[in-house]
């Protein structure tokens, strides 16, 4: 486990998933149609409890001089906890063992979303944003 920081908000374009866990590899094939592949962009997972549900959205980060239409997200800035998985592919069962490990913690933010980011190839790493001082 590791703590990492993001210094500037990264802005992005979100696809939905129609449910969760069974929707998200839809969200993210629709969002790959939407947005060209590029190896300078990221790509990430977003999920958090809304309304007694987990909301999920596969987001790709907004290059400079790049506009979409359509829904957009907001990874904000700040500290993050996170586990690096390696050819995450091989378990996906080690994803969610990952977000129980970083929620366990006191100190998350508590409107934060789980963060999954997408590196290029098999590896992902699983992030939660930890508290600022005003919280």
């Amino acid at each position: 486990m590791e703590t990492i920081m993001i210094n500037e908000d990264i802005q992005g374009v979100c696809i939905p998933a129609k449910s969760f866990p069974e929707g998200i590899q839809e969200a993210h094939d629709r969002l790959h149609t939407l947005i060209p592949f590029s190896e300078e962009r990221r790509y990430f997972g977003l999920s958090r409890p809304e309304r007694g549900v987990i909301v999920y959205k596969a987001a790709a980060e907004v290059l400079e001089n790049e506009t979409y239409n359509g829904p957009s997200c907001i990874i904000e800035k700040g500290e993050y906890r996170c586990i690096t998985l390696l050819n995450y592919k091989n378990d996906l069962q080690r994803i969610s063992q990952a977000f129980e490990t970083l929620l366990s913690f006191p100190d998350i933010a508590p409107d934060g979303y789980c963060v999954e980011w997408y590196h290029h190839g098999e590896d992902m790493t699983c992030m939660v944003r930890l508290r600022t001082k005003e919280q």
